[in-house]
């Protein structure tokens, strides 16, 4: 402790106080060339980026160079007003997220060329970064981090400590055990590089109207925006929410409460170091993952940034009550080094010529955190024609992959890739001021937190989301969150060791989910389903709206089937359980991940083709409990007059019935592959079934289980998973869905024409089984898949397979080695470990196995 006195004793006899830093603006922006200021806006517009930060400016600047004729940005000040003038702009091509590494890789290499097209230098450094880990567990997570990069075209190595010193000959390397290298990452100027796309964006087209804030937002009846500022209104056609920590006023013009909020976040520079200014070449970045603060070069000093716990960062959410304050934009918040101690001296203790360095600079400016920390970019479902691009963390290395992402998506009208953990919609009504607060403030602390799989994050919880059953559930489980819902992962008995430890091996959770892999085989278990998105389509013309939806042929009044709503380019938008229940008349489930994903464009499609439906979103009313097993008839059978065996209700059909009294729409389907039914009922009365199904079940044995269990138990059946083996990456010939594609029905679905083409072209990949032969760890998906020492592919899903004991994975591989029996090796925690390729599926599912039984019988 008297160190870290002394420390700040130094530092304010240096002359670092806390008073506010404001630096001065460095000049009025003009429209064009010759500085003059234009007193009128433009009367209309294709796009109006609203926001003239490092993200707002790109998007501009990607839109005009792709084509798109009168892009206009609004920008209340200054362009960089807001948290983009302040930022440390780092870049790095790591992240621990999948198609997010994309954004990352496009905005380096377009960083690289961007001085060259535009003529205005960007102040582009890159001496290469090192992520440090200091303790076993950390360099289990490099290892894990490698494994899932191995497939990308990131550079990215796990070096030794030899290496490191030799990349970075300040550091103290007693502690360091590894580090992951990432060269060419650096830092870049954030001032320069939105100059820099500003003057791109007017090259090719674009206008710019700085100090022209938005006034008003109103939304015409053709779905267009009168966009209302002093000089003017422009009639657009979209219009982006670009505006950083005014994304939330902005947005509530329009009704909507965006779920983001400024944080406090400190950096620190230094003079010039002796020892730094010797050296021959740049430093890398240091990521010190257990100090939680980075660490880079500044001219001949250093600066470092840390990221405190939530115990001790600050949020500025007045501004969520107040607003920001009028003429906020090129100002900084009052300094707090006492908040910023105990990371300042593990930095001095890495670095230890930081004990001498003078101070100069401490920098606090508001950047903007969501409740996860990753963006919200997007259309917005609720509001045609209203696009998202705010709540970046991280706004200078996302600017130029996002303002591309966005570009590519509005010109083409699908995304490029698949992004939906940064769907604006993955919020929603539950999303309110407090868990927003409680979840920035965990989501900061924990920014280097150790990033294992099957991660949990429990602040804010439980919201308005949970279903009839929590009550009764959420002593005896271990809770998982999905889209706001509380929903059981596994149960745990007396004698099991419970609470959350995560690993990156198999933890306590494996032998309960063991447990109930074996009730659902064998007899029978109940499943919270009610996270499901859930809508009603019903009208006129709800046939011809589906039939153009989906590739599938739509099911028959009283049945069930499984549908895929596709891009333009074939690619999987989402898999949908489509139920007829009177003519005309149809619920709609998806997953809970893509609930407003999917209404957003079933909407757009209403929209768009002017189809006299209504679609209502059901989901927060209807509660949904799963029944699987052999036993799961003769349970229900008590609690029913209806006819439930095999004659009286098939395999996908849906029928109303009473259980226990209680008014239920059952159908017969379910995700384990096993005989089962969902039952879709008032969540009102989720508790009373719930109760009356265990105890109807006592001589069955019933049990719950939760969805490890199930996820284990649809891959042995070979079931694929949205967001996994299939999304907008993926056509579904690739995805092995051939089955569920109708390319002979007369509508002219949503894709059709690509797939067309696609099938013509024929395949280069396709979704393969893959056994494994592993120790105490499983695949989770996203690991690489090698063949003779190169990288031929990658997972999208595994898990272990308590029914054939063995550990499983889906896998795209190129079509020469997807035959059964192909040896292969898939990377864990940086060994590669024996698979094969399977027929799939391992085990088959019920109604497969009472058909094979009645051929036998014949």
């Amino acid at each position: 402790m008297s160190r870290v006195l002394n420390a700040f004793d130094a530092l304010v006899r240096r002359g670092v106080g806390r008073n506010t830093l404001r630096v001065p603006a460095r000049g009025l922006e003009t429209h064009d060339g010759d500085g003059a200021l234009r007193k009128c806006v433009k009367d209309s517009a294709e796009t109006v980026v609203i926001g003239g930060g490092c993200v707002g400016v790109s998007l501009a600047y990607h839109l005009a160079k792709a084509g798109q004729k009168d892009v206009v940005l609004l920008e209340k000040s200054e362009l960089t007003a807001g948290s983009t003038w302040h930022a440390a702009g780092l870049t790095t091509y790591y992240h621990p997220g999948i198609n997010l590494k994309k954004i990352h890789y496009y905005s380096i290499k377009l960083f690289e060329q961007l001085e060259a097209e535009t003529g205005q230098a960007v102040g582009f450094h890159q001496p290469g970064s090192i992520r440090i880990a200091s303790t076993p567990v950390r360099v289990d997570e490099l290892k894990y981090q490698m494994t899932r990069t191995h497939w990308h075209p990131t550079p990215q190595f796990l070096i030794e400590p030899e290496k490191i010193q030799q990349l970075f000959p300040l550091l103290n390397m007693n502690k360091v055990l590894a580090g992951l290298y990432n060269p060419g990452d650096g830092h870049i100027d954030p001032y320069s590089l939105t100059m820099s796309l500003a003057a791109g964006a007017r090259m090719y087209g674009a206008q710019i109207y700085p100090h022209t804030p938005v006034t008003g937002l109103t939304h015409t009846a053709d779905g267009r925006w009168d966009v209302h500022t002093p000089q003017g209104t422009i009639r657009a056609n979209r219009i982006v929410n670009a505006t950083g920590f005014w994304a939330r006023e902005l947005g509530q013009m329009i009704g909507f409460q965006h779920p983001t909020v400024p944080v406090h976040h400190q950096y620190v520079v230094t003079a010039t170091v002796p020892e730094v200014k010797a050296l021959g070449t740049e430093l890398p970045v240091i990521r010190d993952l257990e100090g939680s603060y980075y660490l880079r070069q500044e001219r001949d000093g250093l600066l470092f940034g840390p990221y405190e716990s939530e115990e001790k960062m600050v949020l500025q959410d007045s501004w969520i009550r107040d607003g920001v304050p009028p003429g906020f934009g090129k100002e900084l918040f009052e300094s707090d080094l006492d908040r910023i101690m105990d990371h300042v001296e593990m930095a001095m203790e890495m670095v230890p010529v930081l004990k001498n360095a003078d101070i100069i600079n401490i920098v606090s400016g508001p950047i903007t955190y969501t409740p996860d920390l990753l963006p919200m970019i997007g259309p917005h479902q609720g509001a045609h024609n209203y696009w998202t691009a705010i709540g970046f963390g991280y706004g200078i290395i996302h600017s130029g992959g996002v303002g591309k992402f966005l570009s590519d998506w509005i010109m083409s009208g699908e995304p490029p890739y698949d992004l939906i953990e940064c769907d604006p919609n993955r919020y929603g009504n539950w999303t309110t001021v407090p868990y927003t607060c409680a979840k920035a403030r965990e989501s900061y602390g924990f920014n280097n937190v150790v990033g294992f799989p099957k991660e949990e994050r429990f602040a804010g919880r439980p919201t308005s989301r949970v279903s009839g059953v929590f009550e009764l559930l959420k002593d005896k489980c271990s809770m998982g969150f999905h889209a706001g819902w509380e929903q059981p992962h596994y149960f745990h008995k007396p004698g099991d060791d419970i609470g959350y430890k995560p690993s990156f091996r198999r933890t306590n959770w494996f032998g309960p989910v063991g447990r109930e892999c074996k009730l659902v085989m064998e007899g029978v278990g109940v499943i919270d389903l009610s996270p499901f998105g859930k809508f009603m389509v019903k009208g006129d013309d709800s046939h011809r709206l589906l039939d153009r939806l989906f590739a599938n042929t739509l099911p028959k009044v009283g049945q069930t089937n499984i549908s895929h709503m596709l891009t333009p380019r074939g690619r999987v938008y989402a898999e949908v359980t489509v139920t007829q229940i009177t003519p005309g008349e149809f619920l709609l489930i998806t997953g809970s991940g893509s609930e407003l994903h999917d209404l957003r464009w079933i909407e757009r499609e209403v929209y768009d083709g002017d189809y006299r439906v209504s679609v209502c979103n059901v989901t927060d009313e209807i509660g949904v409990l799963g029944v699987a097993g052999p036993k799961s008839r003769a349970v229900l059978q008590k609690l029913s007059d209806e006819d439930m065996s095999d004659a009286g209700f098939r395999f996908l059909q849906c029928r109303s019935l009473q259980l226990a009294g209680v008014p239920v729409r059952a159908i017969r389907i379910s995700y384990t592959g096993e005989l089962g039914w969902e039952l879709y009922m008032d969540m009102r009365n989720m508790r009373s079934v719930y109760q009356a199904l265990m105890e109807a079940g006592q001589n069955e044995d019933i049990d719950d289980f939760g969805t490890y269990a199930m996820n284990s138990l649809r891959l042995e059946k070979g079931f694929r998973a949205w967001g996994a083996e299939m999304n907008c990456d993926t056509n579904p010939f690739e995805a092995g869905l051939d089955y569920f594609i109708k390319l002979n029905k007369p509508a002219d679905f949503v894709g059709k024409q690509a797939l067309l083409e696609i099938k013509a072209q024929g395949l280069r990949r396709r979704l393969a089984f893959l056994t494994l032969n592993t120790d105490d760890i499983d695949p989770e998906g996203n690991e690489t898949v090698w063949h003779n020492g190169q990288v031929v592919g990658n997972t999208t899903s595994g898990s272990y397979s308590f029914t054939a004991h063995q550990s499983l994975a889906f896998a795209y591989l190129p079509l020469h080695l997807i035959v059964e029996g192909q040896q292969l090796e898939v990377e864990l925690l940086g060994q590669r470990y024996p698979a094969t390729v399977a027929k799939e599926p391992l085990v088959l599912t019920e109604p497969s196995r009472t058909r094979q039984q009645r051929k036998s019988q014949t």
